[in-house]
């Protein structure tokens, strides 16, 4: 417990270990949303409340120790010492101490216990499972940021060239070497693309907001991120990344661990047919006054009613209306739940992994065609350049040839994040972080 409070007051009082300004690292980013994001830490209040729940556990193993008084007032008729009725107020008070301990609670204690424990660290690989859900989104959409970024950079030199194109084509014009349409089809070309980079634009700002929501900042203003390295991983075969996977994997941990609870709460649900025997052990005294009657002060009836009591209570159950039994049978239920849980979180971890390898290796086939799409593209642009140059191509064709060249530099970019994106999703899988 003194590491989730350790953590708790890292959080709530530490100054945050990144300034917003300036550009985060992949790292930091994860630390970060570790640290701040909502889902962890309310997966941390999960497991200080679990711990609370074993503490509790233990706590049931003590005795109890209980004291009252009582003031009672009696008014009207009654019967008297000699067995008469007669009118007479009378009023009595009286303290007492009783201690309760548990000396065999059917196995109870030492099963419940065992169920707060086995909740416990089932809850604490939980919250390491949400805290790889946060990594995964971290990861993802630090390089949606990225790509956003190189996209932006694409529109941008797509509008510079058009400029350049542009200014070309009115110093033709002016020395009367084309004609007016050819001027004004650049000018339509360049608004195309200065939209195009508008849009690209506020994809990149749209992309550092969703970053900056998901690590909880205020703000996206002035934030952004830095280039990650982008050579390309190894991708290892499915069943041996499912195979690693499936021992470090903390969203499986966590479903296993389940299931040995629902084991233990079964066994806490059966101590119910067992007896249980508890000492218990009292003191107390009494004053009693009669309106009217004389006798002895309130000092003297405490003192000399004074009592001791020792004793041991044995309670066997015989019949509880199938409660016992009722409760074994709902327990057994859970744990049959639990273990469908568990298998359908193997199915889901091999189910994700697969469609990432799935997704890495089609991102890289579409990475390789590109490349060379980019490059035949960019040789036909200047070839077509060339062309129109010297009045052997028009402007249409001109255009069409640039916009191919551009179209494949995006698509390249799309393919290589998304090959990024897909490979280090396996990796983080492969490696159990």
């Amino acid at each position: 417990m003194k590491a989730i409070i350790t953590a708790f007051a890292a959080v709530a009082l530490a100054v945050p270990a990144f300034a917003q300004g300036g550009a985060w690292s992949l790292d930091s980013c994860i630390s970060y949303a570790h640290a701040h994001n909502i889902n962890v830490r309310r997966s941390a209040v999960d497991c200080l409340t679990a711990e609370y729940g074993v503490v509790e556990a233990k706590d049931r193993f003590l005795p109890t120790l209980s004291a009252g008084a009582s003031q009672n007032f009696s008014f009207g008729r009654g019967l008297t010492g000699d067995n008469t009725y007669a009118n007479r107020n009378t009023q009595s008070f009286g303290v007492n101490v009783g201690l309760n301990m548990p000396v065999f609670q059917g196995l109870a204690g030492v099963r419940r216990l065992d169920y707060a424990k086995a909740g416990l660290r089932s809850m604490l690989e939980q919250h390491e499972a949400v805290k790889d859900d946060v990594t995964l989104n971290v990861i993802s959409q630090y390089l949606q940021v990225l790509y956003c970024r190189e996209m932006l950079d694409v529109a941008s030199d797509q509008v510079k060239l058009s400029e350049t194109e542009l200014g070309r084509r009115r110093e033709l014009l002016a020395a009367g070497k084309i004609a007016e349409l050819d001027v004004l089809e650049a000018e339509a070309q360049l608004s195309r693309d200065e939209l195009t980079l508008v849009t690209a634009e506020n994809d990149h700002m749209l992309a550092l907001v969703a970053m900056t929501r998901l690590l909880q900042l205020e703000n996206a203003e002035g934030f952004d991120v830095l280039p990650v390295d982008d050579a390309e991983l190894p991708l290892p075969a499915v069943e041996d990344v499912y195979a690693n996977a499936l021992g470090s994997n903390h969203g499986v941990r966590a479903a296993a661990l389940n299931v040995k609870a629902a084991e233990r709460y079964v066994s806490l649900s059966r101590t119910g047919y067992m007896p249980t025997l508890s000492f218990n052990a009292g003191l107390g005294t009494n004053y009693y006054k009669v309106s009217g009657v004389p006798g002895e002060g309130f000092g003297s009836q405490m003192r000399d009613n004074f009592s001791k009591s020792l004793g041991f209570t044995l309670s066997v159950p015989l019949f509880d209306a199938f409660g016992t039994r009722n409760s074994v049978r709902r327990a057994k239920a859970s744990q049959i739940t639990a273990e469908l849980q568990l298998d359908d979180a193997r199915s889901q971890l091999y189910q994700n992994i697969r469609q990432a390898h799935s997704q890495a290796v089609a991102a890289r086939r579409k990475c390789a065609s590109g490349e060379v799409a980019a490059r035949s593209s960019r040789a036909a642009l200047d070839a077509m350049q060339e062309k129109y140059n010297y009045g052997r191509a028009n402007a249409t064709e001109f255009e069409q040839a640039k916009s191919a060249w551009f179209r494949a530099r995006a698509e390249l970019v799309q393919a290589r994040y998304e090959s990024m994106l897909r490979t280090r999703i396996v990796d983080f899988y492969n490696r159990g972080e």
